[in-house]
């Protein structure tokens, strides 16, 4: 008995390792391989063509004494900064409106959640055609109202907002699920109770939604950051960085370094300082959460 369960439990060991291969290899292939890649080309000239030279910290001096460098980084934290903020803000809006029992509240999501499964390409077209100067939709309905619109992709300031504005749209709806499902998720006793208790909506709201929220506030505030940073269909179809630079953002320094200039060396660098400073905004996301984020026992 003891030698067939033996047998047996190998059996199901070598399953095991079976079914996870795709993983590890997909792990390998795409995750691993491509960072010991990068690491590697961080330190060597390597332009495609010929034979990679070794570089030492050559391209760290070239990178960090390079203005669009820094131009990439601020760009890319001014957009984060408009997006987070108001995506939370309306998707938790949204959230807390359809909470209740409503009728076709099915309607409500699948159309809030069609942004995130509609190609990105034909989204950022829809937006170039309502951002258009002279017959974009949303300056013709400005006009109705008496205001005249900005040129929403020429100005810097305006081309920065019209940027927040689309991604904000974009994502808002998966978000809204999330914080839908976080709000379900809050037993209906806490409210029960601070009824009896006499606590108005508002009351309510601010010691119980909030609180109990907060675990996926922090999961989506964090997710949020990482999408902002990897941003780059969007200004590159949108403005192509412009005007002057102004929505110039890291991922397309990356872009332009690798496949405009063949520079190789140089975007791994900045690849990997990029990915350095969302692992210390994530870590320290993670550190200030233990002071606002309540866990249900």
């Amino acid at each position: 008995m003891a030698r067939t369960r033996s047998k047996q439990g190998r059996s199901d060991q070598w399953w095991g390792y079976l079914f996870i291969t795709p993983q590890i290899l997909g792990l390998l292939a795409f995750t691993l391989f491509p960072v010991v890649t990068s690491l590697y080309l961080c330190f060597v000239h390597w332009d495609f063509t010929s034979p990679a030279q070794a570089a030492g910290l050559d391209n760290f001096e070239t990178i960090f004494h390079e203005e669009l460098f820094y131009k990439g980084i601020v760009n890319t934290f001014l957009i984060a900064i408009g997006v987070v903020p108001m995506t939370v803000l309306l998707s938790l809006a949204l959230a807390l409106l359809t909470n209740g029992k409503m009728r076709g509240l099915a309607i409500y999501k699948a159309a809030l959640f069609l942004p995130m499964v509609t190609s990105s390409a034909a989204v950022i077209l829809v937006w170039y055609w309502i951002y258009a100067p002279d017959i974009g939709l949303l300056n013709y309905f400005l006009g109705k109202l008496g205001v005249k619109g900005p040129d929403w992709l020429t100005e810097p300031f305006w081309a920065r907002a019209a940027i927040v504005l689309m991604l904000t749209w974009q994502g808002m709806g998966y978000y809204y699920i999330i914080f839908l499902a976080g709000l379900k998720g809050i037993p209906r006793d806490y409210y029960e109770a601070a009824e009896i208790d006499g606590a108005n909506p508002l009351q309510r709201f601010l010691r119980i939604t909030v609180p109990l929220l907060s675990p996926t506030t922090f999961f989506i505030v964090v997710t949020m950051l990482i999408s902002c940073f990897n941003a780059f269909q969007e200004p590159f179809i949108l403005t192509k960085g412009g005007p002057n630079f102004s929505t110039y953002n890291i991922v397309m320094y990356v872009y332009d370094l690798a496949f405009r200039y063949f520079r190789m060396g140089e975007a791994a660098v900045v690849s990997v300082v990029m990915v350095a400073i969302i692992g210390l905004i994530t870590f320290i996301q993670f550190r200030l959460s233990r002071r606002w984020v309540t866990y249900l026992d």
